[in-house]
């Protein structure tokens, strides 16, 4: 079996356990996020052997180059030294200025940053509360004057970070803010596309972000957003996101439910299943999918057989099994 090398000590890996899982099951306090090497949350790098490539993906070359690893999909064949990531990228402090309850079990969360933060509705940043303790959450606002972050946090069972933020934090409380990540987002050279949303749970956070984006950039096509849960309780701004339908003829929203009980109001069926039957041609549109994993797999899967280029659908898979 292979060993870590990590700040003085030598850990064991069991077999089929990545770096991450060998220093969490050792209690150890290393940051990380959504354990699919998706948010970099947990990134480490290796002082004296290369990692294995899958542990690279999606790494940008100079951090390839100097042996930065993911650890949550890192399963080395060879010992590896291994050491905390040099933080030189931005880092902000930032205070808790609103928080509100949006469902039984998602909060709004505004913070207001100092300093500047270039940033685009629908990117992801680590939060990093004064324990150390880091999780990532997509932004659900557009960049604006006033220096606010929106993100919905989802209480989640015995999450370190998620049930903490839903009890205990309180307003006037600071986090650090990492630089925003993720190419989820909308851009002005956008603005004559047709744009299909599709979204589970607090995977609206950043379409919402998304969408309000485009509307305030006077997006010139169409833009539909579909929402989906098990049942009503799992969704959330409902009436504020029919309003602005209402109020921008080039938006669409629907909300969609996968349980039996469908109210009136409601699409009966999955999200992904209702927007795909809805639109079946999509030549030329630009896709995003946020949400349950499997969602999106399918959605993307399904937007390209329907005819959308795989460069212009843009996903966030929220794990489930993401201990935020």
């Amino acid at each position: 079996m292979a060993k870590l090398n990590f700040e003085g000590k030598v850990y064991s890996l069991q077999a089929e356990e990545t770096v991450l899982e060998t220093l969490l099951r050792e209690n150890l306090n290393v940051p990380y996020g959504c354990q699919g090497g998706v948010c970099q949350t947990c990134m480490m790098r290796s002082t004296d052997t290369p990692p294995p490539a899958a542990a690279q993906v999606g790494l940008k070359e100079p951090l390839k180059k100097k042996n930065y690893f993911l650890p949550c999909v890192c399963y080395p064949e060879n010992d590896m030294e291994i050491v905390r990531p040099d933080h030189s990228g931005i880092s902000l402090e930032s205070k808790v200025v609103a928080k509100e309850s949006l469902s039984r079990d998602i909060i709004r969360v505004t913070l207001q940053f100092e300093g500047e933060l270039d940033f685009r509705a629908g990117q992801f940043v680590n939060l990093t509360r004064s324990d150390g303790v880091t999780r990532s959450y997509s932004i659900a606002n557009p960049p604006g004057k006033d220096n606010l972050l929106e993100f919905h946090i989802r209480r989640l069972p015995n999450g370190e970070f998620s049930a903490w933020a839903y009890d205990e934090l309180a307003v006037g409380e600071s986090l650090i803010l990492s630089e925003p990540q993720g190419d989820c987002h909308y851009l002005p050279d956008y603005s004559d596309r047709e744009l299909l949303l599709v979204g589970t749970g607090s995977g609206l956070a950043p379409l919402y972000g998304i969408v309000l984006d485009a509307l305030e950039n006077d997006h010139s096509g169409s833009i539909h957003l579909y929402h989906g849960s098990r049942n009503t309780e799992g969704l959330y701004l409902v009436d504020e996101l029919r309003q602005l339908a209402t109020n921008n003829e080039k938006f669409n929203y629907t909300p969609c439910i996968s349980g039996e009980d469908v109210a009136d109001g409601y699409s009966a069926g999955r999200a992904e299943s209702v927007a795909l039957s809805n639109i079946s041609d999509l030549k030329g549109w630009t896709v995003f999918l946020c949400g349950h994993p499997e969602m999106v797999s399918q959605a993307k899967k399904q937007a390209y057989l329907s005819g959308a280029s795989l460069q212009n659908i843009y996903s966030d898979p929220f794990l489930v099994n993401s201990p935020k």
